[in-house]
């Protein structure tokens, strides 16, 4: 069975800080001070912990964010019993969470978030106590550190947009003085990019220990936080501008990453099955997961636990909408009328990706020969009878388990893999006005995705085609971001992507109010849902961390 590798042998995941009533002042350092972690193995310990805190989801606050990213768009539906089966997502789902109704969901995940952070804080407090001599690698783990406190800012700052930035200067008097709105949106985003310039700047381009962030992972993180500041957003969260140099900043930085000897899979399905197949050459950083470490389950991926096909899980259910999106003729996307019909297996070609991506009634789950089948469905009547595939792995298997009445499993959560390099690159490209030389990049995806048919031979529909200017496609600069928009849809579906990229790209209202129109006949939860311009992009700031805070956090906008 997997174990605990290199990096990540001691499970740390018990908080080392207590939570105090105000759930303001992070970091709580609780019973460990300078004084008792003072020398450079104690120090290592702490640096340890602070990785496993970026680990320490649970089963309603999942950092592999599906919740957020998948529920909150047009790629998946809440699932589970009924509406009130999980409530808030389904507020969600619908673009109606309020301030008050949210606390018992995003409050807690508010919390752990900072408690993450603060972990990454202490630990860069400790190391800024010891000297090079001392501690020979001071500077690479001090690159670790900013790299997770990078991370669990931009979870933060994309889900809540206004956000305290914390780092080890402040002491806990001074974090309970700090503003949500202290900074602009760009000057936030700024802080979040210094997190990753410094990481870029001082770890190694490889790593002894699996689970360790390195300089390519860095340079990858730093791209994306370039590519959301470049999306200039004003008070309302309009998009106004894009920022050229920021845009440019993306490309010299995956252009370095593909120096590296990171590439992707082979197969599109590698990313998503456990053991020998994790930290393969596409995933650039991923959260470890393991099992059999003397703890009673195992560090477990629990945050996907409910979305299992089980009586007690068959949350984040893929849409008809997403399923029709995979739709093809010669080849290509549908694009515009891609949901006129839904999709129908004997009439439909389709982009392989589906079968990796979708559970459907009578096909094989997780590529084994046990076809999954309607009655796992709970409530098919509200929700629909597909299942969501690339988190999940074969229940037969030795890394799921039982835990209660979930089922979570040991495979680790990929944070980073390449093809996201590639599709940012051509993002860039593309609104740099170099549009032809995103085509080849879009293509490298759909190439490999033509041949990741090995694991599905079941799947006797499948067509899919480059695109060739002037032969299939006109390859104009509005092309060329249909065609990006759409590979990023298909490519990193139901990994917890698609909402935040349709705020980055300012259309959120238009996608999801179209969404909500064509679902309504077939979903009458759906009826007279509205998604809100600059009101919904984001979640609300947790009541409580407001009052926590005695009037220093401000609202989001139309909150």
């Amino acid at each position: 069975m997997k174990k605990y590798k290199s990096l990540i042998i001691i499970t740390l995941s018990a908080l080392f800080f207590s939570a105090c009533d105000d759930l303001l002042e992070v970091p709580a350092y609780g019973t460990l001070t300078e004084d008792n972690l003072s020398g450079a193995e104690q120090i290592e310990n702490e640096i340890i912990s602070a990785y496993a805190a970026i680990g320490n989801d649970e089963i309603n606050r999942p950092l592999s964010l599906w919740n957020y990213g998948n529920v909150r768009s047009d790629d998946a539906y809440k699932g589970g019993r009924d509406l009130n089966d999980g409530d808030f997502l389904y507020f969600l789902e619908v673009s109606s969470p309020s301030v008050g109704n949210e606390t018992w969901y995003t409050d807690v995940f508010w919390y752990r978030n900072y408690v993450a952070i603060s972990r990454a804080n202490f630990a860069l407090g400790l190391l800024n106590s010891i000297s090079e001599e001392e501690m020979e690698n001071k500077k690479v783990r001090m690159g670790e550190m900013r790299f997770l406190r990078g991370h669990m800012h931009f979870i933060q700052k994309i889900i809540f947009k206004n956000i305290p930035y914390i780092d080890e200067t402040l002491s806990p008097e001074d974090i309970a003085d700090v503003s949500n709105v202290a900074l602009s949106n760009d000057e936030s985003w700024q802080k979040i990019v210094d997190d990753f310039e410094y990481a870029y700047n001082n770890l190694p381009e490889t790593q002894t220990e699996v689970g360790r962030a390195n300089k390519f992972a860095a340079a990858t993180y730093l791209a994306k936080a370039y590519l959301y500041k470049a999306y200039r957003q004003d008070e309302k969260n309009n998009v106004v501008s894009i920022d050229k140099d920021d845009m440019q900043k993306v490309l010299d930085l995956t252009e370095y990453v593909l120096t590296s000897s990171y590439r992707l899979e082979n197969d599109f399905a590698n990313n998503f099955l456990p053991g020998s197949y994790e930290n393969g050459p596409e995933c650039l950083f991923a959260v470890q997961y393991s099992q059999d470490d003397g703890t009673t389950y195992g560090r477990l991926n629990m945050g996907n636990a409910l979305t299992t096909p089980t009586p007690g899980g068959d949350f984040n259910k893929p849409s008809q909408n997403l399923v029709n999106a995979y739709k093809t003729v010669n080849g290509l996307p549908v694009f515009d009328a891609y949901n006129d019909v839904d999709y129908d297996e004997a009439i439909d070609k389709v982009d392989p990706r589906l079968y990796h991506t979708v559970a459907m009634p009578g096909k094989p789950y997780k590529y084994t020969d046990v076809n999954y089948e309607a009655t796992q469905s709970r409530n098919p009547i509200l929700y629909g009878y597909y299942s969501s595939l690339k988190e999940n792995v074969d229940p037969a298997s030795e890394f799921y388990v039982k835990t209660g009445p979930w089922y979570a499993n040991s495979k680790n959560n990929i944070v980073l893999r390449f093809a996201d390099v590639l599709l940012m690159r051509a993002e860039a490209l593309i609104e740099m006005d170099r549009y032809a030389e995103a085509l080849p990049v879009i293509n490298q995806l759909r190439t490999r995705a033509k041949v990741s048919t090995s694991l599905i031979s079941f799947a006797s529909n499948v067509e899919i085609a480059t695109y060739q200017d002037g032969v299939n496609c006109t390859w104009d600069k509005e092309f060329a971001t249909k065609a990006l928009r759409w590979e990023r849809r298909l490519e990193f579906a139901m990994e917890g992507m698609r909402f935040f990229d349709l705020v980055r790209w300012g259309i959120a209202d238009e996608v999801m109010n179209a969404y909500y129109l064509g679902e309504a006949d077939e979903h009458a939860y759906y009826q007279g849902a509205t998604f809100e311009k600059n009101k919904n992009e984001y979640v609300p700031v947790p009541i409580q961390q407001i009052n926590y805070s005695k009037g220093k956090y401000e609202q989001n906008y139309g909150f």
